[in-house]
């Protein structure tokens, strides 16, 4: 037996994923997974080793609570004053997450009602969908196009919707497109929030992953954001740290406010360790983040240019470690990424499994080392 709002979800993308892959790895294949984002690369040592010492401190043994530990909102403020000229209140304007996707989950629950509407781009990160529909509101997907850049056009949004719309979800650095947003365009979704009352949430997770002399913006650097929104961010792709789960989310006090409400009955915050390994990512050395990005643009290169060779041409991203592909066939995305698994033994994510929007796309993510992806790429010449 399962809740009726159970059934409305439709099954997590990347679990239909690794099941398929676990199949044919069973079956003695070796297949080569460019599909779910998770960094091959470690944590920094310098994390590890802070995470070491903390969790041997009897103190860091006990309920964090909900608000985390003051010095971990300290150094969230510092990081972004330094790296955006953004100030924040610590005790007001910052919520330390369970990883950031939790609390993006969480945020329609905080803030809509059931019949309420939700602006959801299409194609997304999955939990903004997911999100929506388990707090009972209605999922308003905003198309994301090649030819608009992939942001939404806000204002082709009804009327009727717009007005019954309490959450607009951005995400920039976009996943799963790479698309980057300009400051006019994240200026576009504050005036529509000042004028139809609705909820900015922004996704900021992947704004250390960038290339080429690309420095992502974060939507708090507008004059009038902090009163319409709130900015949620993670340690997960800028540090290596997936598994840790601590992020943040950041902002308008109010909206700030009313998810940490709803978490004080939902988790008893993240174990301290874990946040004092937090402050090391974010104050210690930043060495680590910049070999990371170098090598996420050396294995962008090497697979755009291998599939150059075979004949699909792709554009370079300037951000995140994902490559948003248009399929060079005329099959459908899931067929697409099916016949590729099956023939060529490579996990491709199919576009239509980020939302409608993305039928016709695959994104493959550059989480394995180079010469998998050079095996990769070969595969799916021969594939094509």
């Amino acid at each position: 037996m399962k809740a009726e709002r159970l059934k409305q979800l439709p099954p997590y993308l990347f679990v239909e994923l690794d099941r398929a892959k676990r199949t044919l790895q069973e079956a003695g294949k070796d297949v080569i997974d460019l599909g779910v984002g998770d960094p091959d690369l470690p944590t920094p040592p310098s994390i590890v080793a802070r995470l070491a010492r903390a969790a041997e401190d009897p103190a860091n043994h006990r309920y964090s609570f909900t608000e985390g530990i003051r010095e971990l909102r300290e150094a969230i403020a510092r990081w972004y004053d330094r790296r955006f000229g953004v100030a924040l209140d610590p005790q007001t304007e910052i919520l330390p997450l369970l990883g950031s996707k939790e609390g993006i989950a969480h945020f329609p629950l905080a803030v809509a009602n059931p019949g309420d509407a939700v602006l959801v781009p299409d194609p997304c990160y999955p939990p903004y969908r997911s999100g929506t529909v388990l707090a009972g509101a209605e999922v308003v997907p905003l198309p994301l196009l090649e030819e608009n850049g992939f942001f939404p056009d806000l204002w082709a949004v009804s009327q009727k919707a717009a007005r019954r719309a309490k959450v607009l979800f951005l995400n920039y650095p976009n996943n799963p497109t790479a698309a980057v947003a300009s400051a006019e365009q994240l200026q576009e979704a504050v005036d529509f929030a000042k004028e139809f009352g609705s909820a900015v949430a922004h996704d900021a997770a992947y704004s250390e992953l960038a290339f080429d002399g690309v420095r992502p913006m974060s939507f708090l650097q507008l004059p009038e954001a902090k009163a319409v929104g709130v900015e949620f961010h993670s340690l997960s792709k800028t540090y290596r740290m997936t598994g840790w789960r601590i992020g943040w989310v950041c902002g308008n006090a109010a909206l700030v406010a009313a998810l940490a409400q709803l978490k004080t009955n939902l988790d008893s915050g993240i174990f301290q360790a874990v946040q004092w390994a937090g402050i090391e990512a974010l104050e210690g050395d930043q060495a680590p983040l910049q070999q990371a990005v170098a090598t996420y643009q050396q294995r962008r290169d090497l697979l755009i240019d291998g599939l150059a060779k075979a004949g699909w041409q792709v554009p370079k991203p300037a951000a995140t470690f994902y490559v948003w592909a248009r399929i060079p066939t005329q099959e459908p995305s899931m067929a697409f990424a099916s016949r590729v698994l099956e023939t060529a033994h490579v996990v491709v994510t199919p576009g239509v499994g980020f939302g409608q929007a993305g039928e016709g796309y695959v994104r493959f993510s550059l989480t394995v080392p180079t010469d998998r992806i050079q095996e990769a790429v070969s595969r799916l010449a021969k594939a094509l």
